[in-house]
């Protein structure tokens, strides 16, 4: 313990402090593309929904749009050989942005090696990493702190098999977490900013220079362009942000005449977020708008295609690009078609039914399984922390749990509406940062103490050895699941070791 706490005082010395800013990101980094690459290639085939992501992004940088393939593409495109992909504009229900980012490993280096459609995927989760540091040294105002979160997610099972994969979801939790980052910049000076503006007696704040948060707009305008939920966030955190700067008014003033914030600063703080959004969002077609793709010219086929609330004036490409729209929104509102790894949201605090994405049985009674089930020492916890953060949050209104819930509601929320839809647990990814977050931030109050009861030193060195103890717990989790996350080949009956629930096999 005293080794703990000598070691404690080297690093919160201002050189020590300096020195930790600079190598922690740094390490976090180098641990999180370590533990990302390894074995990237132990399954040459297009896994889950590879087999849409990869082609599609191959095709945006052969054409600019998505195109559609032969039924035996997949055993072509294997082998590096894309003569499965025809001229056909083909009907996709994500938007393009996530593809084009997945795709520039196939678009400079080709099809014929697994590292070029995976890579990609990899570099984002590393930023997934970097940005859940930045936002938890942001957030405790303690690289330490920060540097927990950042090691959990770096090593956390499900982000890495996310970040090994060719899928969308990544993309969308890396920007997610980069529009929370902003919100939290914003932030910062947000209650000072509001005392100089009442100070100045100019009446109710009115902010129209708020770079931050149109850094938030373009980030939750871009998760939208590559998966809609991304909307879940723009709309949670326009809103939490108009709650906030009202209550920083009243705060001030003291007087209800804050609440003409709602009038004020909200419709401003509306367009300075949406309106980033809105262009990152249709920036993101540029490829089907210049290039053509699907529906692109659907409304100038007949008057009967073209959106009847829509001025007749308007291009009829912007017809075509609503009307697209409307078929994409029907297809996911029906989209019910059983999964084996299907796994409703209530489901997924627990994680009682991770998503399989590859398998094999090669010779000698071994077995190889890809799975997207996080760490669940993490997890586990995380789900604790969340009950926990819960109460704490209408006990103390404290706004960094507030602005964690809201970030883990806005991902975790909307799907408890839908049962019945064909949904998977690993969509839990996007919110997997903020439940680190939230048991980084509520593993600082038992080490520490919470905001104005600070605990004594020995008691501060007990539970700070708690949390360390904790954090070994979670490595050695890392290291027994490390063959579900790599598909290394084991045993069968040490295989069913690491499979403890029912719905996990």
């Amino acid at each position: 313990m005293t080794l703990i706490a000598s070691t404690m005082r080297r690093v919160q010395s201002p050189r020590g402090h300096r020195i930790a800013a600079i190598a922690t990101p740094i390490a976090l980094i180098a641990l999180a593309l370590a533990v990302r690459l390894v074995n990237l290639d132990q399954f040459d085939t297009l896994v889950f929904d590879e087999t849409y992501y990869v082609k599609d992004a191959y095709a945006l940088y052969q054409a600019g749009h998505e195109l559609e393939w032969s039924d035996n593409a997949n055993e072509f495109f294997e082998q590096g050989d894309p003569r499965g992909m025809t001229d056909k504009p083909s009907f996709v229900v994500h938007p393009p942005l996530g593809k084009w980012i997945l795709g520039f490993g196939t678009a400079i280096f080709g099809i014929d090696s697994v590292w070029a459609w995976r890579f990609p995927a990899v570099l984002v989760g590393v930023a997934l990493v970097a940005v859940t540091y930045f936002l938890g040294v942001a957030l405790t105002r303690s690289v330490l702190w920060g540097g927990l979160a950042g090691f959990f997610m770096a090593i956390d099972s499900q982000a890495i098999v996310m970040s090994r994969t060719a899928l969308l979801d990544i993309v969308l939790a890396m920007f997610v977490a980069l529009g929370v980052a902003f919100i939290a910049l914003d932030r910062r000076d947000a209650p000072a900013r509001v005392v100089r503006w009442l100070q100045s007696e100019r009446g109710m704040p009115v902010f129209l220079w708020r770079p931050w948060i149109m850094a938030a707009g373009i980030a939750f305008g871009c998760a939208a362009a590559t998966k809609w939920s991304g909307l879940y966030y723009l709309a949670a955190f326009g809103l939490w942000s108009v709650v906030m700067d009202v209550v920083d008014s009243y705060r001030a003033s003291k007087s209800m005449k804050s609440l003409v914030g709602l009038a004020t600063q909200g419709p401003v703080s509306f367009v300075l977020l949406v309106v980033p959004a809105a262009i990152a969002y249709v920036a993101s077609f540029a490829g089907w708008f210049v290039s053509g793709g699907y529906m692109r010219h659907w409304a100038g086929e007949s008057s009967d295609n073209r959106v009847s609330w829509m001025p007749d004036e308007w291009p009829e490409t912007w017809h075509s690009f609503i009307q697209y729209h409307v078929k994409t929104y029907e297809f996911h509102v029906g989209l019910t078609k059983d999964h084996a790894f299907q796994s409703p949201a209530i489901e997924w605090l627990l994680m009682l039914r991770p998503t399989g994405f590859a398998s094999d049985t090669p010779a000698g009674g071994y077995v190889q399984y890809v799975s997207a089930m996080p760490n669940m020492v993490l997890w586990w916890a995380g789900t604790v922390a969340l009950l926990a953060g819960l109460f704490l949050f209408g006990r103390t209104l404290n706004p960094t749990l507030g602005m964690l819930l809201v970030a883990i509601a806005a991902g975790y929320v909307p799907w408890l509406l839908y049962p019945d839809r064909t949904i998977f647990s690993f969509y839990s990814i996007v919110y997997a940062p903020f439940i680190v977050l939230l048991l980084v931030y509520l593993l600082r109050w038992l080490a520490k103490g919470l905001p104005g009861s600070p605990l004594s030193r020995d008691f501060r060195i007990a539970n700070g050895s708690a949390v360390a103890a904790f954090a070994a717990f979670v490595v050695m989790a890392y290291v027994f699941w490390s063959p579900v996350i790599y598909g290394f080949p084991v045993a069968e009956d040490w295989m069913r070791l690491r499979y403890w629930l029912p719905g996990w096999r």
